[in-house]
C-alpha cells in the first residue's frame, strides 16, 4: 500500500475516532497501531482466499485502544470503506465492494464484542443473545449501519441457524428481519442446492473452523420464486470465550444469470428458426453417448428440402427464409408429442434426434412423418410453394458414438434418398458387431403410400 495513501486514511481515520472520546495512550502511539490495522485491512482485501475475520480482529483491537463509543464502527466505517476504490491492486471493484463490506460489518461486530462484553443484555423476542450481546452497545446507530449496507447480510451460528440478518437480505427474500431469526438457512435454499450447500459449508468449511467459500446459488422468496445470489460465507471464530460463527455477505445476480441463460440459449439455437442449431445437435449426442447405461439405441433423421435452391433464386432471400421457418415449425409441430431435438444445421438442412427407444421402425415413421409434414404446399404472400423432403436416417447403438461420424452416416444415406428421386427416405440400421453385415439394416422407400 502506498505510503501516501497509508498516512491519508490514518489519519482521517484518527481523526473520526477522536470525535467519539479521548484515550489514555499518546496520539503517536494510536497513530502507529491504526497505521497497522489499515495494512491488515488492506491486505485482507487482496487476499486469497479471502477471510472477513480479519475485520473482527481489527475491530477488538480498536476497542482495546479504549475507543469504545458506540459511534465507533460508524465513523470508521465512512473512512475505511474508500480502501476498496483507492488504488489497491487486486479485486475488481464488485469483488471490492463485497469483501470491504464485510470486512467493515466484521470490524463492528468485533468492536461491540469487546465494548460491551461486560454489558451483556437479555435477549429480546424473537432475537439470540449471542448478537444482542455484541450489537446492544451499538443500538440503533449499529442497527443503522447494518440495515443500510447495499449488500445482503447473514450471521449464522455453526449448524446453520440464522442468528440476524440486514434489510437488504429481508428485502431480497420478502420476509421481514424478525421472522428470519432463528430459522435454518436450508429454509431459503432452492432444493437442487442444499446438497452443495450442506457439502460445501458443513461438511467442510465449519470443521475447518477456518477460511471462506465463495459460491452463488438461488434463494426462494416467499412468493416461491427464486433470484440468484452470489455468497461469501467466513468462517469467524469466537472471541473471549464467545462461539464461533458464520458471516454471509451477498448481492442478487439474477439478471447476470438470466443474460448468460439468454446467450447460451442464442449460442445453441438458430436465430431464424427457433430450432436447436448444430451445436447443440453434437453436444446432445454426446451427452447421449456418455451415458452409463448405453445399452440403447439412437437414430438420426437428416432432412434436405428439395427444390429450395429454386425457390430462393427465383424469389429472393426474404421468401427463402419464411419458408425455411414454416417448414421448421411443421416439423417441430408434426413431432410435439415427442421428445426429439429437431435441428436446423446450416441452409435447407434440419436434423431430428430420437433418442427414446430408438429402432428402424420408430425412425422410419419419424421419417415418413416428416416428408408427410411438407407434402402441402407452403404459402408465402400470393406465391404457393410445393417444398418436399429427402430424409436419409441411420440408428445405431448409442455407446461410443461419435456424433460427427453418425452425421457423416446419415448424409450418405440422404444421397442414397435422392438418388431414388425426391420426396424419398433411405434408412441405415448400423452395427457395430464385427458380425453383422450393414447392407442387410437397409430400406428405403417413398415419402408416403
Amino acid at each position: 500500500m502506498e505510503e501516501l495513501l497509508r498516512s491519508d486514511v490514518v489519519s482521517r481515520w484518527w481523526q473520526a475516532l477522536s470525535s467519539t472520546g479521548e484515550v489514555a495512550l499518546s496520539s503517536s502511539r494510536v497513530r502507529e497501531v491504526l497505521g497497522d490495522l489499515v495494512e491488515v485491512l488492506a491486505a485482507g482485501l487482496t487476499a486469497d482466499p479471502f477471510d472477513a475475520a480479519v475485520g473482527v480482529r481489527v475491530g477488538e483491537r480498536v476497542a482495546a485502544l479504549g475507543f469504545v463509543d458506540p459511534r465507533v464502527p460508524i465513523v470508521s466505517a465512512e473512512v475505511l470503506y474508500e480502501l476498496a476504490g483507492r488504488g489497491l491492486p487486486g479485486p475488481v471493484p464488485a469483488v471490492a465492494c463485497r469483501r470491504i463490506t464485510a470486512l467493515l460489518v466484521a470490524v463492528g461486530l468485533g468492536h461491540q464484542r469487546w465494548a460491551g462484553s461486560g454489558r451483556p443484555s437479555p435477549p429480546g423476542r424473537g432475537e439470540s443473545a449471542e448478537f444482542r450481546a455484541t450489537a446492544a452497545v451499538g443500538g440503533d446507530r449499529f442497527r443503522i449501519v447494518f440495515d443500510n449496507l447495499a449488500v445482503a447480510i447473514a450471521i449464522g451460528d455453526t449448524e446453520g441457524t440464522l442468528i440476524e440478518v440486514n434489510q437488504c437480505l429481508a428485502d431480497m427474500v420478502g420476509v421481514r428481519i424478525e421472522e428470519m431469526r432463528g430459522l435454518s438457512i436450508y429454509r431459503f435454499a432452492h432444493p437442487d442446492d442444499v446438497d452443495e450447500i450442506r457439502i460445501r459449508l458443513f461438511d467442510k468449511l465449519v470443521p475447518a473452523r477456518e477460511g471462506t467459500v465463495r459460491m452463488e446459488r438461488r434463494i426462494v422468496r416467499a412468493d416461491g420464486s427464486a433470484v440468484w445470489v452470489a455468497f461469501s460465507i467466513t468462517y469467524v471464530k469466537g472471541t473471549r470465550g464467545r462461539p464461533d460463527y458464520l458471516l454471509a455477505v451477498g448481492e442478487d445476480v439474477t439478471e447476470r444469470h438470466r443474460l448468460q441463460e439468454k446467450l447460451h440459449w442464442q449460442a445453441r439455437h438458430d436465430q431464424l428458426t427457433g430450432l436447436s442449431n448444430r451445436r447443440h445437435l453434437l453436444e446432445q449426442i454426446e451427452n447421449l453417448s456418455a451415458r452409463p447405461d448405453g445399452s440403447g439405441r439412437v437414430g438420426l433423421c437428416f432432412v434436405d428440402l428439395d427444390r429450395f435452391k429454386e425457390i430462393n433464386d427465383r424469389y429472393g432471400h426474404g421468401v427463402g427464409d419464411r419458408v425455411l421457418c414454416i417448414a421448421a415449425a411443421r416439423m417441430r409441430d408434426s413431432l410435439a408429442t415427442e421428445d426429439y431435438t429437431i435441428a436446423r444445421i446450416g441452409g435447407d438442412e434440419f436434423v431430428v434426434l430420437v433418442s427414446s427407444s430408438a429402432d428402424d421402425d420408430s425412425v422410419a415413421a419419424v421419417a415418413r412423418t416428416l416428408v408427410t409434414a411438407l407434402a402441402d404446399p407452403i404459402s408465402v404472400g400470393e406465391h404457393q410453394l410445393r417444398v418436399s423432403a429427402s430424409i436419409g436416417a441411420v440408428v445405431t447403438v448409442v455407446a461410443g458414438v461419435q456424433a460427427e461420424e453418425l452425421l457423416d452416416a446419415a448424409d450418405r444415406e440422404l444421397y442414397r434418398a435422392k438418388a431414388g428421386g425426391k420426396d424419398q427416405w433411405a434408412l441405415q440400421v448400423l452395427d457395430t458387431s464385427p458380425a453383422a453385415d450393414a447392407e442387410a439394416g437397409r430400406a428405403q422407400g417413398p415419402s408416403r403410400p
